[in-house]
């Protein structure tokens, strides 16, 4: 990772069900990067294993970053790793905070959080508070028990601009039409959490008339792509001629590192931006999560880790 960091582990919190936190501190006690609201950082939970989360503390703090945790049933390895071995302590790697979720300068926010989602969102609305800027915070989750931070919410000096939705209270279930009523240009919504709770929000936002530049999310896991029945297509590095064919059940990636042309990556699931490449020539079949629809439609670059062609031969800016 470029520009990593050494970091201890301050504490650790079981902040509700499935639902851990970690308070990273310089290992030299020194200040650590400055980041912003919504910023990440990648996470070495074990070798050859990154992981990205978002940071929920107060950006405001140099002394520490605080990372939360899910416990994934289908984790790939990087959730279950964090629950079961990193301990108060521990030394990890990680790297400095990078941000693609960043606020606008806007009259006003909508914040909206499904799940683990909450974490970037946190940081947001107590960035909108201090700032005397007009926010509403609506935090959604199946029930309270699997709800982090609510104690925290509860005592923050905007608890007022916060609504909870909780699936299992029928008076508190979320209500996307009602919260989305007022698409007012001034406005602007960001989203956090599961690919469903995203995609509803953002299809309902549009069919509310929120243009797309009052729309910003973050995804936390990719979309499942088949690549396994997939076609072949050919990949073109611009700057050496070489040229080579990805399989069906390959990634752009994998058969670039197998000629020796290594791409940084990092997710390897379409949602950090790590592995974003330009595209010179030909068409891509995005499989991503990370670019904004006005970005896919341009056609000028792509994912390799994940995304694949629509055309026989893309040239690629590498």
């Amino acid at each position: 990772m470029t520009n990593e960091l050494r970091v201890r582990v301050a504490r650790r919190v079981e902040e509700a069900d499935g639902v851990c936190s970690f308070e990273l501190v310089p290992e030299d006690s020194g200040a650590l990067p400055a980041f912003t609201a919504g910023a990440h950082i990648d996470v070495h939970v074990a070798p050859g294993l990154i992981r990205q989360y978002s940071l929920s503390n107060d950006p405001s703090e140099r002394n520490r970053y605080r990372i939360a945790v899910l416990r994934e049933p289908s984790s790939r390895g990087g959730s279950a790793a964090m629950h079961d071995s990193v301990q108060a302590d521990d030394l990890l790697r990680v790297s400095a905070p990078r941000n693609h979720f960043a606020l606008v300068d806007a009259p006003r926010s909508l914040l909206l959080a499904g799940g683990i989602g909450v974490t970037p969102i946190l940081a947001m609305a107590r960035v909108l508070h201090a700032q005397g800027r007009s926010f509403e915070m609506h935090y959604c989750g199946r029930s309270a028990g699997r709800m982090a931070f609510l104690e925290e919410l509860a005592s923050a000096d905007f608890a007022g601009s916060v609504v909870l939705h909780a699936d299992d209270v029928p008076e508190q279930r979320f209500d996307a039409g009602r919260v989305l009523a007022d698409p007012a240009g001034d406005k602007h919504l960001y989203v956090c959490g599961p690919n469903g709770f995203m995609d509803h929000v953002l299809d309902s936002a549009r069919r509310l008339g929120w243009a797309e530049a009052q729309l910003h999310r973050e995804y936390f896991a990719g979309a499942a792509t088949a690549l396994a029945t997939d076609g072949s297509f050919e990949v073109r590095v611009a700057s050496t001629g070489l040229s080579c064919q990805v399989p069906a059940g390959k990634t752009v990636i994998e058969v670039l590192a197998a000629h020796g042309v290594e791409v940084p990556s990092s997710c390897e699931a379409g949602v950090c931006g790590t592995c974003l490449t330009r595209v010179l020539e030909g068409s891509p079949d995005h499989r991503d999560s990370f670019l904004t629809e006005a970005e896919r439609a341009a056609n000028d670059q792509f994912t390799p880790c994940c995304s694949r062609a629509l055309s026989p031969l893309l040239v690629l800016d590498l």
